[in-house]
């Protein structure tokens, strides 16, 4: 009896398969990359729109301050002053974002690039920095209507921003 050779050719090859299989896994690696990618400038958006919505607060807290009037003092807060909303639900949302837990209020000058920072000038200005996902790269918002994005920050202390 003669045996069928066509049984033998229906699969495919043990090298075929190890191919398909490597292709996959190429492809594969390039979307994780691109989803990476993509989380990271959502993080960075995120910062950057919570630090733009405290720059009104502030100027409504500047105007409506019954502690001390026409001032930043305690802006950076996360609550009431008087009768003026703080700061600091704005950038605790733009900390939080980036992935951090908290920020730091009036920090003494060193920090690190993994600290969001709120910063009331002798109540006559203030300043934000918040680290982006990008590394080296913080965002900076202040009261003369600047933001800003700082680059290469090698140091990883003191105010970026001010």
């Amino acid at each position: 009896m003669k045996k069928d050779s066509s049984i033998y050719k229906r699969g495919f090859t043990l090298i075929e398969l190890l191919v398909v299989v490597a292709i996959i896994g190429i492809l594969a690696s390039l979307v994780v990359v691109n989803l990476i990618q993509a989380r990271n400038k959502g993080a960075d958006a995120g910062v950057k729109s919570n630090l733009t919505a405290a720059r009104g607060t502030a100027e409504i807290f500047f105007s409506s301050n019954t502690v001390a009037p026409n001032s930043y003092i305690d802006v950076c807060t996360n609550g009431v002053v008087g009768s003026a909303q703080g700061i600091g639900s704005y950038v605790l949302a733009a900390a939080k974002a980036r992935g951090l837990s908290t920020y730091s209020i009036n920090p003494s000058g060193a920090g690190d690039l993994t600290t969001a920072k709120c910063k009331d000038i002798a109540g006559d200005a203030w300043a934000i920095e918040v680290p982006l996902k990008t590394p080296g790269e913080m965002w900076c918002v202040d009261s003369t209507g600047t933001s800003k994005l700082e680059k290469n920050i090698s140091m990883g202390f003191g105010w970026t921003c001010i």
